[in-house]
């Protein structure tokens, strides 16, 4: 076989591992999606239909007042259910409690260990 020929069936072997590679991350890509939707679903399993309700809200910004007007409640029912929310999260208010289902989703901050770099050996 020629030089020439081995450097084909390398680059159709490279090529082929990118494509294998590229479905891969595909794949990692959509699992990725698809533990966000779990995350969630887990995150607002803690709460009553009501409270759920008050949270998506909540997760849109609106007021206790528009929250009162959008579910046909009492203000104080929405403010109450707000404080429900807040007490089951461990935290001050409905601001904290959104800012914690919106970090659900960062990646924890891991420490990188770096090892003494290895001597490339050309071998021809």
């Amino acid at each position: 076989m020629e030089k020439a020929e081995k450097l084909l069936v390398g680059i159709e072997n490279v090529l082929g591992m990118a494509n294998e590679l590229f479905d891969e991350v595909a794949r990692l890509k959509q699992v990725e999606e698809e533990c966000k939707i779990l995350k969630e679903k887990l995150f607002l399993t803690q709460f009553t239909r009501s409270e759920k309700e008050v949270f998506e809200l909540a997760l849109d910004s609106l007021s206790s007042s528009k929250m009162a007007e959008w579910l046909f409640k009492e203000r104080s029912t929405i403010s109450q259910q707000r404080k429900d929310i807040c007490k089951k999260l461990g935290v001050k208010n409905i601001k904290e409690a959104v800012q914690k289902f919106q970090n659900l989703h960062q990646e924890p901050q891991q420490e990188i260990h770096q090892e003494s770099p290895q001597k490339l050996v050309n071998i021809s």
